[in-house]
């Protein structure tokens, strides 16, 4: 990526086509600095640095406030370092004086953060304390303003599985290309509802396995009614007793279940490794 691309001189009486124009594109930072500052220049280093290894996903405008006031003077620039963040057409953040590095990455991550990833972040959170509705609002909301996303039609069907809309889910499953990436999430989540509709309920299960603690079956059910109420490891451990137990029993269950609700768990979940390493380990 060539930086120089990337990096411009702002100045007052271009600032419409450099800064305003372009921000509608591209998120700017205009850095103001000046040589005799030495924080400044520090920054100005950083940026420069930034600026190429995030490739392409803002710009950054230069004002060199030795050379001209007149910019720093109309956005109120009180001391250097300072920092306008401009985004489609508006100055939307601003910082002023030196700032760590961290800062600075945690400023441009929020600012080139794509729409699909901002929302996976809100539902992340909604999701985690248990408010399905409003999950379902805002997901809906961003369907209605890009219809043909299909990240978004994926966390939706993902979610009118949680919400117990399996008909809508599949329907709109049926919308979303097979190959496209997220889809077996949702996909995986709805066949594991549709097939737990025929088991007992999950007291009845766990009073049943006091009765019949080697009844593999009937850990299988369990592990799937434990994985529809999103108790993802306690049902791993029981999908792992059965591979302790037999492991290949009906066709490798305990195994190909494993691999079924790890579809379900995001990357970065800590059961992912835990439970590969432990499934490995007794298979090997």
């Amino acid at each position: 990526m060539n930086t120089q691309a990337l990096t411009f001189e702002v100045a007052a009486d271009t600032f419409q086509e450099d800064v305003i124009d372009r921000s509608r594109t591209l998120p700017v930072v205009i850095l103001f600095w000046a040589e005799q500052v030495p924080e400044s220049v520090q920054m100005r280093d950083t940026f420069l640095a930034l600026v190429e290894q995030y490739a392409g996903k803002f710009v950054l405008g230069l004002a060199d406030v030795a050379r001209d006031q007149t910019l720093a003077q109309h956005l109120r620039v009180q001391g250097l370092p300072s920092l306008r963040i401009v985004n489609d057409g508006q100055i939307v953040d601003q910082k002023d004086g030196p700032q760590d590095e961290s800062v600075l990455r945690d400023l441009l991550d929020t600012l080139t953060m794509s729409s699909t990833d901002k929302m996976a972040d809100q539902l992340a959170a909604l999701i985690a304390g248990g408010n399905v509705e409003s999950a379902l609002l805002l997901v809906r909301q961003a369907l209605l303003e890009e219809p043909n996303n299909n990240d978004f039609k994926v966390e939706y069907a993902d979610l009118l599985v949680r919400d117990d809309q399996l008909d809508a889910a599949k329907k709109l499953l049926a919308d979303i290309p097979e190959d496209f990436a997220g889809r077996k999430r949702p996909a995986m989540r709805l066949a594991l509802a549709q097939e737990v509709q025929e088991y007992p309920a999950l007291d009845e299960l766990q009073t049943a396995l006091e009765t019949e603690p080697d009844n593999l079956q009937l850990r299988y059910q369990t592990a799937l009614r434990l994985v529809t109420g999103y108790e993802y490891e306690p049902a791993l451990e029981m999908c792992l007793g059965i591979v302790q137990a037999d492991r290949n029993y009906e066709d490798e269950l305990g195994r190909t279940t494993m691999i079924r609700i790890f579809e379900l768990l995001e990357k970065e979940n800590p059961l992912l490794g835990q439970y590969r390493r432990r499934m490995f380990t007794f298979l090997h």
